[in-house]
């Protein structure tokens, strides 16, 4: 755990906010083991090339994307599928695109697995009545099946996805409904996320909330205005620090 900021961490916080993908949880496995398994279902299905399927999805995405800009559904594996089949001639398909979704969802799953410590800390912050909530990117659907799967869903007192929100993060949006419901007895108010520019960078000027970066293999350590007031490798250390800080006070 390193303190960027010691002058932010005076006293235990009236709410903490979590981001949820890669976060909580390694993403980039998961992702990746899901991607696979998609790739192979419609390589075997159409018999076309791996690097076929790979050109015609990412332009999929692309255009999804590009339509739909940072919204909810521009992170939907099915709108990816659709276009990606209507790319390949095929129309929609729309049976087929609803089976490579679920393809896609089971295996991510599948392949998703909490980091250390997590329930422990959420374990502490509850012993503490400190209220927490979960403003998470993507649709609420497959959002609420991660938290259910993780075992999570009585640990959080709120979510705010961003299909809720009308609005991905860095926006103000997802942050404020959070607070809103939470209602928070004070203004000292805890982010904790991976992401240097959505969960840090946002979290600091949409509602001036003090920053923890998760860091792993992968996500970097945010600098100049994305820099986190502290940031942490190991749930476990934030546990640490949270108790050392409760003593403190």
């Amino acid at each position: 755990m390193k303190i960027y900021n010691a002058d932010r961490f005076h006293r235990l916080p009236d709410a903490i906010l979590f981001d949820t993908d890669n976060t909580l949880y390694p993403y980039d496995p998961a992702h990746a083991a899901a991607q696979r398994a998609v790739r192979d279902k419609v390589v075997k299905t159409f018999s076309i090339s791996p690097q076929e399927f790979d050109k015609a999805f990412k332009s999929a995405r692309d255009q999804v994307k590009t339509r739909l800009k940072h919204t909810a559904a521009s992170h939907s594996r099915l709108l990816y599928l659709q276009r990606m089949l209507e790319i390949m001639g095929l129309g929609s398909q729309v049976l087929l695109a609803l089976d490579f979704e679920q393809t896609y969802w089971r295996t991510f799953l599948n392949n998703a697995i909490l980091f250390d410590d997590v329930k422990e800390l959420l374990d502490d912050i509850r012993l503490l009545n400190i209220p927490t909530a979960i403003v998470t990117d993507l649709t609420a659907q497959i959002q609420f099946r991660k938290v259910v799967y993780f075992g999570l869903d009585n640990y959080f007192d709120y979510i705010v996805t961003s299909e809720e929100a009308g609005f991905d993060k860095p926006h103000e949006a997802p942050f404020s409904i959070a607070l809103e419901k939470m209602r928070p007895q004070g203004s000292c108010i805890w982010m904790i996320g991976d992401n240097p520019v959505n969960d840090i960078r946002g979290g600091r000027e949409k509602i001036n909330a003090v920053t923890l970066q998760k860091i792993h293999p992968g996500t970097p350590l945010g600098v100049g205005q994305e820099a986190p007031d502290a940031a942490f490798d190991k749930f476990s250390s934030l546990r640490d620090f949270l108790s050392a800080l409760k003593e403190k006070i």
